[in-house]
């Protein structure tokens, strides 16, 4: 027997919808990607891509929790491979708040910064990320990011996240002179 559908399954049904157009964009993105034909690094929605992912992580390794919130959508989805799902804006700042604020330094891998447009949404953001420890120069980390923006009303925010593959990093300081 069918199950009936109420207006709450039928909104399901159109949030499941909505976000598997949302992961098909970015599979669609990252396959391209393979094929380093993202925007060149003179075109200018490369040029703000990179602005916004300078502004975004200063203020992240500065703990500006007011100008990182201002840049977070309010319904944020964060995937992160080791701590799963986050949503919302909040979740996320008080996670960076008790994890990240004085404990954690990122930085954009040069030559890794890939952007591509989504046509009436914003822009797809994709690189490598390094992460340091202030207390602990030998702790080294990197992991894969692909980043939606939203262009709205004017103004950038980021909408989803997904940062995937950490793993430690080789330290070149603490290997031997050769």
């Amino acid at each position: 027997m069918p199950i009936p559908r109420t207006s709450k399954t039928s909104s399901l049904i159109v949030l499941r919808t909505c976000l598997l157009l949302e992961t098909f964009a970015v599979l669609t993105a990252c396959a391209n990607a393979q094929s380093g034909q993202g925007l060149p690094p003179t075109d200018d929605l490369y040029k703000t891509v990179a602005a916004l992912d300078t502004a975004l992580f200063d203020a992240y390794n500065h703990c500006d929790l007011p100008k990182l919130g201002s840049m977070i959508d309010e319904n944020l989805e964060f995937y992160h491979d080791q701590t799963g799902l986050s949503v919302g804006r909040q979740p996320f700042l008080d996670a960076i708040k008790a994890n990240i604020c004085g404990r954690v330094h990122r930085e954009l891998v040069p030559g890794t910064l890939e952007v591509y447009p989504l046509k009436g949404y914003g822009a797809v953001e994709i690189g490598v990320h390094r992460f340091t420890h202030p207390n602990d120069p030998t702790a080294l980390g990197e992991a894969q990011f692909v980043t939606l923006w939203q262009l709205k009303d004017g103004e950038w925010k980021i909408s989803r996240a997904i940062s995937f593959d950490h793993h430690p990093v080789p330290n070149q300081l603490s290997k031997p002179a050769q």
